[in-house]
């Protein structure tokens, strides 16, 4: 088996990296996908996250490691010689410490939460990509329906070179909530909306990796 190495990078801190990492992971599982985490962020909130999880669950449903920036390159490959995927949430920079982890994915997830200065601040990690012939898809997070600057954001956000997912994250108060108790928003309430949500971008994430 060789699995899929998906890479969650942003250079603006607080964009939801983590949340998108956590939901992506579980919405994979929830299809039968052997799925394995990395957190290279000295933050640690993946791991606070997974550690919660084990708390609440006999099985955890997914396997987690730590790693350097340098090392990813190692610990990615060999937990995809017996994962589906493995995701990887990075430190929110963008310098040459990501460029292992980027280039080891097939492809890199950019959240994009809903301001100019989230959608500025991808440039940097585009490039990076880019510069690691890596694809990169840019997801739009905590988006609000309705709204002038969320409409603003999304065209703007069409235009980036890169591709820009159909499904979006909205503001949802379940994405914190769950995040804190080690669950994904389709653990806790998989008939509500932002399980929808996951769902349709799990789905959207596995249809363009086939292409």
């Amino acid at each position: 088996m060789t699995g899929t190495v998906i890479t969650i990078a942003q250079q603006k801190g607080g964009s939801g990296k983590t949340t998108l990492t956590v939901n992506l992971a579980v919405g994979l599982a929830a299809l039968g996908h052997k799925v394995a985490l990395i957190d290279t962020d000295p933050q640690g909130s993946l791991g606070r996250w997974f550690m919660a999880r084990r708390e609440l669950l006999s099985d955890p449903g997914m396997e987690f490691s730590t790693s350097s920036a340098w090392g990813v390159d190692y610990e990615a490959g060999k937990l995809a010689s017996s994962h589906d995927f493995v995701l990887v949430d990075t430190p929110p920079k963008a310098d040459s410490d990501l460029r292992p982890a980027l280039r080891k994915a097939a492809l890199v997830l950019v959240p994009v939460a809903t301001s100019h200065v989230d959608l500025w601040a991808t440039e940097s990690v585009l490039d990076l990509a880019r510069r690691a012939d890596t694809p990169s898809m840019l997801v739009l997070n905590r988006t609000r329906a309705g709204t002038r600057l969320g409409a603003e954001i999304a065209e703007e956000a069409a235009k980036v070179d890169a591709a820009l997912a159909e499904g979006v994250l909205a503001n949802r108060i379940i994405y914190a909530e769950t995040l804190g108790r080690g669950q994904g928003v389709q653990d806790a309430a998989p008939k509500g909306p932002a399980a929808a949500e996951v769902a349709a971008l799990t789905r959207e994430v596995l249809a363009y990796l086939d292409t």
